[in-house]
């Protein structure tokens, strides 16, 4: 395939955002999580009432959230028992909002009970319902039809990133081979290089022939 054209056809996708967003919320009960902190639930007790989530790994997500700086936890003490810590939502998570209401829509529309959805959103002020949009900078309303993906900043082909690994792991063996040829240069003055084994002697030639590669 010709990519000099088309440079999102050799793109290297390893530093993609929805994938490394996905390495932190992508999983089924992480969202869930969310949406029950969202919802009001902020005790380990209540989010795993409601969700019914098996408490180890209940406990594993909330760490990660946690982690990330998706969730905070702050201390609280209820009359007669011992201080606890609850779960409330960052700024960070609250940046979340839009992508979790788009699948709450997107379910609403096509996976919703006949009798319609089970939760609306609206807002707090005007009461409204709410919808998730696209829109771009200038404020138009743009549908997927008509948005183009274009190269970042951060762009880079997967050619140029091989190239740099490459690079990276000649450097990395430099200082290996620079020490192996110390050894080599004090054997052959005092021994043969034979007493150096065959291994070494082998390492050393397969590595000269690496760097010079």
């Amino acid at each position: 395939m010709d990519t000099t054209a088309d440079p999102f056809a050799d793109r290297d996708t390893a530093n993609c955002s929805i994938a490394r967003t996905l390495d932190v919320v992508g999983e089924k009960w992480t969202l869930l999580i969310l949406r029950e902190i969202w919802y009001g639930s902020s005790r380990f007790s209540d989010l795993h009432r409601m969700l019914e989530c098996p408490r180890n790994l209940l406990a594993e997500r909330l760490r990660k959230l946690v982690e990330y700086g998706i969730l905070n936890t702050e201390p609280y003490q209820e009359d007669g028992s011992r201080s606890r810590s609850r779960y409330v939502i960052t700024a960070k998570g609250n940046d979340l909002v839009p992508a979790v209401l788009g699948l709450l829509q997107w379910g609403d529309r096509y996976r919703a009970d006949p009798p319609g959805p089970a939760v609306v959103t609206r807002h707090h002020d005007c009461g409204a319902t709410l919808s998730v949009q696209v829109r771009c900078e200038h404020d138009h309303h743009v549908p997927a039809n008509e948005i183009e993906a274009v190269p970042g900043p951060g762009f880079r082909t997967k050619t140029l990133a091989d190239t740099a690994t490459e690079s990276q792991s000649a450097k990395a063996s430099e200082p290996t081979l620079n020490s192996m040829r110390r050894r080599l240069a004090r054997g052959s003055a005092g021994k043969d290089d034979r007493d150096l084994g065959a291994d070494t002697r082998d390492d050393l030639r397969s590595a000269g022939r690496g760097v010079r590669a």
